[in-house]
C-alpha cells in the first residue's frame, strides 16, 4: 500500500470507530477510538485462532508492520500535536506554575527513570543501562493523551496548567534523556552519541538548541504575522512553522519536540495578543483544534492496532504487570519530590500529588520510542511492557482521573 492508501484507510477507520464509540460506548472520543480498535484487533486475533486458514491476523500484522509507527509519530504527527497543544497553554498561566513544571519536567523525569530502571533491572535481570533506557521511555507523560483528557476533565485552572505544562516539557526532556541513554547503552548504534562526554553534548545540543530554535522561529513568524491581516495566510504561516520548524530541528539534531512546544507557546500567547486580529485568532484556534482532534483520532487508532506488533508471552505479561506498579511508583516520586521541595515556599492543594500522579498518562510516544530501539534480546520485552502500561494508562487512568479529582473535592485555586 502506498502512503495515500494507508492514510485514507486510517482516516476511514478512525471515522468509523469514532461513530461506533459515539453511538454505543459514549467514551471520550480518543479513548473510545482506542477501545474500539483494541476490540477489533483482539477480535481478529481470536478469529485467527479459531479459523487459522483465514490468515486474517497475518494479513493485518503485515499491514500494521508496514506502517512505521515510530517514524510516523516522531518524525511527522508529533510536531503538529505538540504545537497544537502548546497554542492553548498561556504563558501567563505557565509563569505562575513554572517552578513546579520545571522541576517535574527535569528532576521528576530523572527520578522516575532511575527508580523504574533500577528496580526493573534488579527484579528481571535486565542490564542496568538497558533498564534505564526503558525507564526513560516510560517516564514522560504523553501530552497528546494528557491534553485529550484535560479537554473532558474540567479541572481547576492551576492544576490543569501544571499537568498540561509538565506534559509538554517533560516529553521533550524525556526524549532527550532517552537519546542520551541509548547512546550509552547501545554504543554500536550509529544514530546516537556514545560515551559520557558525547551524552552531555547531545543533551545540551538537543534541549537548548531545540528551545532556542523554537523561540527564534516563533518570533520570526510572529513578526511576519504582525504585518499581515489575512486569516487564511496566517493559518498557513502557523502550519509552515509547525511543519518546517520541526523538520529543521530534526535536520540540525535539535530536540524537535522542545522546538514545537516553544514555538507554539510563543505564537499562542504573544502572537495571539499582538500579531492577530480577532478573526484570525478564531481561524487559528479552529484550524489547530481540528488538526489536533484528527491526529488524536488517528494516533489512538494506531495504538490500538499495535497489538499486532507486540509479543504477548506469559513471562512478558508478568513483567508487564510489574511495570504497571513500577510506573505508578516512579510517577509518584516524580510528582511528590518537586512538590515537597517547593512546599516551604508556597501552598499546594491536597489533591495536587494524587491527581497529577494518576493523571500522568503514558501514550503513543512511549510506544514509538520502544519501537525505535536497536534490535536486541530485550526489545520484545520492553515493547510488550510499554504497550501494557500505555493501554492501562490511557483507558483506566484516563477514564477515572476526573472522578478522582471530583472525589478529592474542588479546593480554592491556590498558586
Amino acid at each position: 500500500m502506498n502512503i495515500l492508501q494507508i492514510t485514507s484507510l486510517l482516516i476511514v477507520l478512525a471515522g468509523a470507530f469514532g461513530a461506533i464509540n459515539y453511538l454505543f460506548l459514549k467514551l471520550p472520543s480518543a479513548i473510545g477510538i482506542l477501545v474500539v480498535a483494541l476490540f477489533a484487533s483482539f477480535g481478529v486475533l481470536i478469529t485467527d485462532m479459531i479459523w487459522p486458514q483465514l490468515i486474517i491476523a497475518e494479513t493485518m500484522r503485515s499491514v500494521i508492520l508496514g506502517i512505521d509507527f515510530s517514524d510516523a509519530l516522531l518524525e511527522g504527527m508529533l510536531g503538529l500535536m505538540l504545537f497544537a497543544g502548546a497554542l492553548h497553554v498561556k504563558l501567563s498561566d505557565l509563569k505562575a506554575q513554572w517552578r513546579v513544571v520545571f522541576l517535574m519536567a527535569t528532576l521528576g523525569v530523572a527520578l522516575s527513570t532511575v527508580i523504574f530502571g533500577s528496580v526493573f533491572s534488579w527484579v528481571t535481570g535486565m542490564p542496568l543501562l538497558v533498564a534505564l533506557v526503558f525507564g526513560a521511555l516510560i517516564s514522560p507523560t504523553d501530552p497528546v493523551a494528557v491534553l485529550g483528557v484535560l479537554r473532558e476533565a474540567n479541572l481547576r485552572k492551576s492544576l490543569e496548567t501544571k499537568i498540561a505544562g509538565e506534559s509538554l516539557f517533560n516529553d521533550g526532556v524525556g526524549y532527550v534523556v532517552f537519546l542520551v541513554l541509548v547512546g550509552i547503552a547501545f554504543p554500536s548504534d550509529g544514530h546516537h552519541a556514545s560515551g559520557l562526554e558525547g551524552a552531555v553534548k547531545l543533551f545540551l545540543q538537543e534541549a537548548v538548541g531545540g528551545a532556542l530554535l523554537g523561540i527564534a522561529l516563533g518570533w520570526l513568524t510572529f513578526r511576519v504575522m504582525r504585518r499581515i491581516d489575512d486569516p487564511s495566510l496566517e493559518v498557513l504561516l502557523t502550519l509552515g512553522l509547525a511543519f518546517g520548524g520541526y523538520e529543521l530541528a530534526v535536520y540540525l539534531h535539535f530536540s524537535a519536540p522542545i522546538m514545537a512546544v516553544c514555538a507554539g507557546l510563543l505564537i499562542g500567547d504573544v502572537g495571539a495578543k499582538h500579531g492577530m486580529s480577532e478573526e484570525t485568532r478564531k481561524y487559528v484556534d479552529a484550524f489547530w483544534k481540528l488538526i489536533d482532534e484528527i491526529l488524536n483520532a488517528v494516533l489512538f487508532l494506531l495504538i490500538g492496532f499495535e497489538v499486532f506488533a507486540v509479543a504477548f508471552e506469559a513471562d512478558f505479561l508478568l513483567s508487564a504487570l510489574l511495570s504497571l506498579g513500577l510506573a505508578l511508583v516512579a510517577r509518584l516520586a516524580a510528582v511528590a519530590v518537586p512538590v515537597l521541595l517547593l512546599s516551604p515556599f508556597r501552598t499546594f492543594p491536597r489533591d495536587v500529588i494524587p491527581v497529577m500522579t494518576w493523571g500522568g498518562l503514558k501514550g503513543g510516544i512511549s510506544v514509538a520510542l520502544a519501537l525505535s530501539l536497536p534490535d536486541s534480546e530485550w526489545k520484545p520485552l520492553i515493547l510488550t511492557c510499554t504497550y501494557v502500561v500505555v493501554i492501562f494508562s490511557i483507558v483506566v487512568q484516563g477514564l477515572t482521573v476526573t472522578k478522582l479529582a471530583n472525589r478529592l473535592g474542588r479546593e480554592p485555586d491556590l498558586v
